[in-house]
Parts: C-alpha cells; sequence; structure tokens
C-alpha cells in the first residue's frame, strides 16, 4: 500500500513538510498546497519558494496546480520542469465555494466540454507528467460517467477520486460504488483518497474496494501525525506500534521542529502563533479532553505564552489510544 498526504491550503506548505517528513517518514508523496496562476505571473514568490527543491530536500514532492487556462497551466510546468519536477497534479477536487465560483478545481467538472478542451491541449504541450486529483461530479450522480469517458481519452500518471459531489463537500458517507465505477472503465492507476482516519476505516474501503493499492489521506494525518504507522503497523506484523512515550516524544519533536521552522522564516510571533494556532484545529484530535488547552493556547499573544500553554497540554492531556 502506498501512501499519499494530501495538501492544505496554508498549513502543509515546505516547513510543515520537512518537519513532518523527519519525525514521520511514511509518506511515499506529498502533494503542495494548488499553484494558482494568473496572466501576469506563473506563480506567486510564496509559491515559488514552496516548490524550490533546496526547500524539499528529500522529500518526494508533486506539485499540484489550480487553473482552467490551458495556457497558464503549461507556463507553470516549464517552470516547474526546468526545477528538475517530472510530475505535476491538477486540482479538480478543492469544493470551496471560492474556487468554485471561477470554475476551478471540482467547478470546473461543471463544464465537461471546456474540460476537455482544455485537457486536450495540456496532454499534448506539457513536458512533465500529468496526473489528477478529482471529485466524481458537482451535483448529482450521473455527472461521473461522462466524466469517466472523457478521463479515458487521456495518458493520466494517475487518477486520485475523492468519491464525493462538489455540493456535499466533506459531509456524508463517500460514494464507493463511483471509486468502482472508475476501476472498471480506466486502466490508468487509481488512488482513493476520503475520509481514512484510522486502521478501522481504512479496512473498511477495502473491504467494500479490495483493488486499491494507493491512498490520499489529508485530514487523517493532521488529526494524527503519526497515522501512517498506526496503518502500516495494522497490515503487517512486521512493523509495530510505538509506546504512548515514544509517541508524545515524536509528537513533541515535530511541533518543536514546527515552531523553529516557522520562527525562522517569519517577522514576529503574531505570524508564526498564527499558523501553529491553525494546526491546533486538527493536532487537538491527537488527545483526549484537550478543549480547555486548546483554549489556553487561542488565547497566547506571544512564544512564552503559547510554549507554556502547550507544555501543559502535553504535559496533562493524555494521548488517545491507537485506532480511537
Amino acid at each position: 500500500m502506498k501512501f499519499y498526504f494530501a495538501p492544505m491550503e496554508g498549513i502543509t506548505g515546505y516547513v510543515f513538510r520537512n518537519a513532518h517528513h523527519a519525525c514521520f517518514p511514511s509518506v511515499d508523496r506529498y502533494y503542495t498546497p494548488f499553484i494558482s496562476p494568473n496572466q501576469n505571473r506563473p506563480m506567486s514568490p510564496k509559491e515559488k519558494r514552496d516548490v524550490l527543491p533546496e526547500n524539499n530536500r528529500n522529500i518526494p514532492l508533486i506539485p499540484q496546480i489550480l487553473t482552467n487556462n490551458a495556457a497558464q497551466f503549461l507556463q507553470v510546468t516549464k517552470v516547474l520542469a526546468d526545477m528538475g519536477y517530472e510530475e505535476v497534479n491538477l486540482n479538480l477536487g478543492c469544493p470551496s465555494g471560492t474556487v468554485v465560483a471561477r470554475n476551478r478545481g471540482a467547478g470546473f467538472l461543471g463544464t465537461p466540454r471546456e474540460l476537455e478542451d482544455f485537457l486536450d491541449e495540456i496532454f499534448e504541450k506539457c513536458p512533465l507528467e500529468i496526473s489528477i486529483k478529482t471529485r466524481i461530479g458537482m451535483d448529482y450522480m450521473d455527472e461521473w460517467a461522462p466524466l469517466l469517458k472523457i478521463y479515458q481519452k487521456f495518458p493520466m500518471k494517475e487518477l486520485i477520486i475523492h468519491p464525493r459531489l462538489q455540493k456535499e463537500g466533506y459531509k456524508g458517507t463517500p460514494h464507493l460504488e463511483a471509486f468502482a465505477e472508475a476501476v472498471e472503465a480506466l486502466q490508468c492507476p487509481l488512488c482513493y483518497n476520503g475520509d481514512i482516519t484510522s486502521p478501522e476505516s481504512l479496512t473498511q474501503i477495502l473491504t467494500k474496494l479490495p483493488s486499491i493499492d494507493t491512498v490520499m489521506i489529508g485530514r487523517g494525518i493532521l488529526q494524527n501525525p503519526g497515522l501512517l504507522q498506526e496503518l502500516k503497523a495494522a497490515s503487517t506484523e512486521s512493523v509495530a506500534l510505538p509506546s504512548c512515550e515514544e509517541r508524545l516524544a515524536v509528537l513533541k519533536e515535530f511541533h518543536t521542529s514546527l515552531l523553529t521552522g516557522y520562527q525562522e522564516i517569519m517577522s514576529g510571533d503574531t505570524n508564526t502563533l498564527y499558523k501553529m494556532k491553525d494546526l491546533w484545529t486538527f493536532l487537538s484530535h491527537s488527545f483526549e479532553s484537550p478543549d480547555k488547552y486548546v483554549k489556553k493556547i487561542r488565547k497566547a499573544t506571544d512564544a512564552s505564552d503559547y510554549k507554556l500553554a502547550v507544555n501543559a497540554l502535553f504535559r496533562e492531556c493524555a494521548l488517545k489510544s491507537e485506532n480511537s
């Protein structure tokens, strides 16, 4: 089983990736938060810093692009090819209202003729291999079959499928039957994405979709940075789970590395704490009854107060048990 780390805007940039990969080296591929080109430039200075090879040493990284403009897509891929990248990922999965309103991400699925023309051009001219991350439609399940017919026409490196409609966001149950339809219809490698948060959740999906050999996980890893180790331990006797003390020690190391990384590139405590507090929205799920501790973390106004609040959480709040 291969494991990919789905990107999240504002959180999983290169500082996060470096800290995570050093502490939890189980990810087969990381994906960048999407690069969003416009007519003035292929990528912003921030986006360029995020993909620079020197900021991602020894990290298996695939840049992701969000656009519905073929010329702009190709401009980005030329820059990435010059950096040494061999593959790029097209985002057709983001369900955000602001993205969809501009006919990007999952919104592009609502105009299949324009999408097919776009894919025609980029697959003909792109210097890199192209993988795609997709939803199964905008509003209705019957949109999926026509989209599969479009995808059949192109030599994709891989198709990553989040089997929900755009309108569903991250709510409800993924439509596993839609992934099964893709298995029957497509020859390219497929990757499953959606609602993998524990060994049990992965087992339930594999019971219904036994052909899956690659999964992408986002929120599950943000909530439990060591999740992949748990998934691998559940699937093979050769991988042992760490003790609670070992898990806590690595989590502290990860947090310290991340905080230090942000302090090195950001000016002042305000911006650094904003990034760290954003992470605790997810990381708090690793602990039992963390609310009062997280409240103090969110109230911290400088690095000193923040560290005191975090240390109290690590000292007094128990980690959730594996598989919970």
